[in-house]
Order: C-alpha cells, then sequence, then structure tokens
C-alpha cells in the first residue's frame, strides 16, 4: 500500500475506487467499508483509495472542542495498511478546505486528482462547505462526471452499531474488552521509552515509562491493564498502570509498563502497547509496602487472565 501524507504528491493516472472519511479507530464497521472497497477494487478492475484527513476536521473547526482520538495518524495508517488497500492518502484538513464546494470537492480531488470511477460513500456521509451535500447530491455530481456512486445503506451501517463515539466512551470507562470488541483488534498505545523515578525498580517490578507526544491521543481510564507488546522482535506480556502514582505523591500523569520475564535495554526504543484487559482502579494505598503486595496480586490477575487466552 501507498501511504502518502500530502495528497499533492499523488501522481498515479490509474482509475480508483474511492471512499472517503476520517476513519478514527478503524473499527469493524469501518472494516466493512473497507473490505467492500478492497473487493469493488479487484471485480472492476480499479485501484482502491481511502482519503482520510488530518487533523480531525472538529480539531480545526471546534478550536475548543478538546476530541481525543482512538489512534494517532501513524496507528490508523499501519491498521489501514492491513486490510488490502491500494493507497492511503491523508489530507491535510484546514479551513480553506473545509471552504470547498461539493462540487469542487468533486471536480478537483475526486475527479481530477484521484480519476475515481466508483465512489463509496454512507448513505448519511455529509460533505462540501458546511457540509451541505449528500449522498443524492453526489450521485448527480456521478452522473456529470461520469463516477457511479455506490451507497453503503442504513441497514449496513445499523447492523454492525459500532461508533468512534461508542468506543471512546467505553475507553473512558475502561471497559477495555467492550473497546477492543468494537475495534476487532486491541486498543494501543504507541510512545518512547524514557526513564523514570526507579521506584518500581525498588518495588522489584521495573518499569518502562511510555512517553505519547500526540497530545490528542486518548488515554484510557487511570488504573492497571493487562497489556502485550512486541518488544526486539519478542512477544511480552505484561501489566500498565496509567494515572498520577498517588501513593507517592505524583504529581502528572504516568504511563508505565512493568514487563514479565524480560529485560532488555529498551530506553529511547518507540513501542506499540496494546491493552488486553483491565484489572482495577487506581489506588492510593497506605504505604509503600501495600503498594508492593498489590502490584504481586496484580502480577497474578494478570498472569491468569493472559493464560486464559491461551487456553
Amino acid at each position: 500500500m501507498g501511504i502518502l501524507q500530502n495528497i499533492k504528491t499523488y501522481n498515479s493516472k490509474e482509475p480508483t475506487v474511492v471512499t472517503i472519511g476520517t476513519f478514527d479507530g478503524v473499527h469493524v464497521g469501518h472494516q466493512k467499508i473497507i473490505k467492500r472497497l478492497v473487493n469493488a477494487g479487484i471485480n472492476s478492475d480499479l485501484k482502491s483509495v481511502i482519503l482520510t484527513f488530518f487533523p480531525h476536521p472538529r480539531m480545526v473547526l471546534q478550536k475548543d472542542t478538546g476530541i481525543k482520538l482512538i489512534n494517532t495518524i501513524d496507528e490508523r495508517s499501519e491498521i489501514l495498511n492491513s486490510l488490502g488497500l491500494d493507497f492511503l492518502l491523508v489530507k491535510k484538513f484546514t479551513k480553506e478546505f473545509s471552504r470547498l464546494s461539493a462540487e469542487d470537492f468533486v471536480k478537483k480531488i475526486l475527479v481530477d486528482k484521484l480519476n475515481a470511477k466508483k465512489v463509496i460513500i454512507g448513505y448519511d456521509h455529509r460533505f462540501g462547505r458546511n457540509r451541505n451535500a449528500n449522498f443524492e447530491d453526489l450521485k448527480l455530481f456521478g452522473e456529470k462526471y461520469a463516477f457511479e456512486v455506490e451507497e453503503i445503506s442504513a441497514k449496513d451501517i445499523n447492523d454492525v452499531s459500532v461508533s468512534s463515539t461508542k468506543i471512546r466512551t467505553a475507553l473512558n470507562e475502561g471497559n477495555i474488552i467492550k473497546a477492543n470488541s468494537f475495534l476487532g483488534y486491541n486498543f494501543m498505545l504507541t510512545g518512547t521509552v524514557a526513564k523514570g523515578k526507579g521506584l518500581g525498580k525498588q518495588l522489584g517490578f521495573p518499569t518502562a515509562n511510555i512517553i505519547i507526544e500526540e497530545a490528542y491521543k486518548l488515554i484510557p481510564k487511570y488504573g492497571s491493564y493487562v497489556v502485550s507488546s512486541l518488544v526486539n522482535e519478542q512477544l511480552v506480556y505484561g501489566m500498565m498502570n496509567i494515572g498520577m502514582n498517588p501513593t507517592v505523591n505524583g504529581e502528572t500523569e504516568s504511563i508505565e509498563v512493568h514487563f514479565f520475564n524480560f529485560d532488555d535495554n529498551i530506553y529511547n526504543k518507540k513501542i506499540q502497547i496494546n491493552l488486553l484487559n483491565r484489572i482495577r482502579d487506581e489506588q492510593k494505598f497506605e504505604s509503600v509496602e501495600a503498594l508492593k503486595n498489590q502490584l504481586l496480586k496484580d502480577k497474578q490477575a494478570s498472569l491468569k487472565y493472559i493464560q486464559s487466552q491461551d487456553s
């Protein structure tokens, strides 16, 4: 798959089948649309193209929105890359772009730039300035500019009954099992390993402190989680704490992972942490010793969960 961060660098003149959207989360509903796109490309001898946007339109048009995204743009690209399409085009979303009329968007981007011969879109998709054009308008443009328009029906979309909003809610509530079932894969956090204060090592639970650069990335509810990661081409499991470290009067949010049976030096490495299950809420313990005892219980709970998934 070709991933182009700037649509201006896309120069292929081959005919395409296109779908459009932000696809935050690339959840099971999105995957259904993308599967249809890829199959349409194969069956009609067209290159399959996803046109997505970054930043999220709400980040640009509603400055105070505070929206957090399920995926960083790199995570989203990685997931889409696994689904078999030919091109992922990332269009920078700006206020200027949002003012483009519906017909200008169709003519300048879908027709002139992407050579679209087919566009697959949801029944409720809206586009153009003030989002004032709908599926029926797109069909009229299709007749004018000689491309086919395929509708993803309300039934198809509603049958999945999944939305990015529902996933964000599940993550904010700490319901990682529900979020993962909606996503069709394990929710992930991607960041760089940095040195911490060394408290975990003193407790017998050395941790990798994960620094996530993207401020817009959604961080799930504080607490302890069972996790996995592919580190140095090795699948490792562990437990992760997200929170403020109240027992030791922490002042900033931290994400700390303790990997089981793993002692490689991974400082400054960028790693992806997959969240498998949630163990408990963050707690303030009466003493560091009480915290250590809880970590031992957390480890046993994590290992029990991992073994239950392997059996």
